[in-house]
């Protein structure tokens, strides 16, 4: 198939700032075929979108969540982080089906569409399924089995890790990648951990985990090892792996240097982290250190909702405030951390997070004729200050027209809302 979005304003995140006021893309296939200004090449299309009053740029990437947690979302509010896990979110989520998960999969990705996520991080269990929910709606994702050492399912969670990594890695045309998923630090004991490493190295994966999320993760470790969380892993080897580390909140200079040193990729979930009172990931120190800081929701039980344009203006405006500087987080550089970094950070950088020639066909398109995106003095800091999730009004992944005029083209939405109720109402019925 060969499409053309025409007369549409453009930004490609290909360097800083730089805007196509009025531009073309040619998709052809899964990919970008030529991306530039004026007037579109001549030639036979299978289809042209009418770009006018649109601005295109690449989809967003959520680079940490738990998707089957939109059936949790408000059921556990204003509670510290373990009294939250232990008490209210582990209990309801033992009791968990894997078809509730297909279809707590289903209902994230129709709100991450909705607002314009085209690739997310997953980490949690039933991965098959969420496997399946992937492939049928055709978003791109990166899975992992989570991992945990201390409980029944230790040796289970390698099995099924495998299995997902046979059945599903590189499926689709490549839009469902596979690695490993440790929960964190302190729920994976260090021998466990060594065979997680020894897992991604037969299998070549890189490695999902929280990592330093807590002031009493950070204490514990201190006490434990006499290390910080960072350097403890450090120590047992896991960043000679690809790496992608969800929160990095606490963190030392040294901590900072040793990510910096193993190009870690780091999520930072700045609306997760207020919510639960965990801190403020030092986000302006990881990025002048070379870092690529992607941007997540987390899960919507602890955010609430997966609107990564929500997410990357709370970004933006918390580091502002926390260093009392207001050129911190310029508009653009929280854009590039839901696009580029994004990518980097998940190991996908030479396939998606930019709109140029070679690259797979993940593009979104957002309404400019709207009230508070007027007048257009700013384009990228209209979108990052003033764009909201309703402005999202065609989503494209893979060359694939998913979402036009807001309306999902692949799959039922209706079905998945209906489905999704019927579970939660299951779910917190008493038995």
């Amino acid at each position: 198939m060969k499409l053309l979005i025409d007369n549409v304003s453009i930004v490609p995140m290909t360097e800083d700032n730089y805007i196509i006021e009025k531009g073309f893309i040619v998709i052809e296939g899964d990919s970008i075929k030529a991306v530039g200004t004026g007037n579109a090449p001549s030639g036979d299309y299978d289809q042209i979108i009418d770009g006018t009053n649109r601005l295109a740029l690449p989809g967003f990437i959520n680079a940490h969540t738990h998707a089957a947690m939109t059936l949790l979302r408000g059921y556990a509010d204003d509670m510290p982080l373990m009294e939250w896990l232990e008490k209210k979110i582990w209990p309801l989520e033992a009791k968990l089906t894997a078809d509730d998960v297909y279809w707590g999969t289903m209902l994230a990705i129709v709100e991450m569409i909705k607002s314009g996520t085209t690739c997310f991080a997953d980490m949690y269990f039933f991965m098959d399924e969420v496997a399946r929910a992937v492939a049928q709606t055709g978003i791109r994702a990166v899975l992992a089995r989570g991992m945990v050492g201390i409980g029944p399912e230790n040796e289970l969670a390698f099995t099924e890790s495998r299995a997902l990594v046979k059945k599903w890695n590189g499926s689709n045309n490549g839009r469902i990648s596979i690695i490993l998923g440790p929960h964190a630090p302190y729920t994976c004991p260090s021998d466990y951990m060594a065979k997680i490493m020894a897992l991604a190295e037969e299998l070549n994966l890189g490695i999902h985990i929280h990592l330093a999320e807590t002031a009493g993760e950070f204490a514990d470790s201190n006490n434990n090892y006499g290390k910080t969380p960072v350097a403890q892993m450090e120590s047992l080897g896991l960043f000679a792996h690809p790496v992608l580390a969800a929160h990095c909140v606490h963190l030392t200079e040294q901590d900072i240097e040793i990510l910096a040193k193993y190009k870690v990729g780091v999520a930072h979930n700045p609306e997760s982290n207020m919510k639960l009172a965990s801190g403020i990931a030092p986000v302006p120190e990881l990025l002048k250190a070379g870092i690529p800081v992607a941007l997540g929701t987390d899960g919507a039980s602890s955010n609430n909702n997966l609107d990564m344009l929500q997410e990357l203006r709370t970004c933006a405006l918390l580091h502002k405030v926390n260093t009392m500087d207001p050129t911190v987080l310029p508009a653009y550089q929280a854009l590039q951390m839901a696009t580029a970094n994004g990518a980097k950070a998940l190991g996908l950088d030479r396939q998606i997070g930019q709109l140029e020639q070679g690259k797979k066909a993940d593009i979104i398109l957002c309404k400019l004729d709207q009230a508070h995106m007027i007048p257009r003095y700013d384009l990228i800091a209209n979108l990052v200050y003033s764009g909201q999730a309703a402005d999202v009004d065609t989503v494209i992944i893979d060359g694939n027209i998913i979402m036009q005029d807001r309306i999902i083209k692949n799959f039922d939405e209706e079905e998945v809302l209906r489905h999704s109720k019927l579970v939660a109402e299951r779910l917190v019925t008493p038995i």
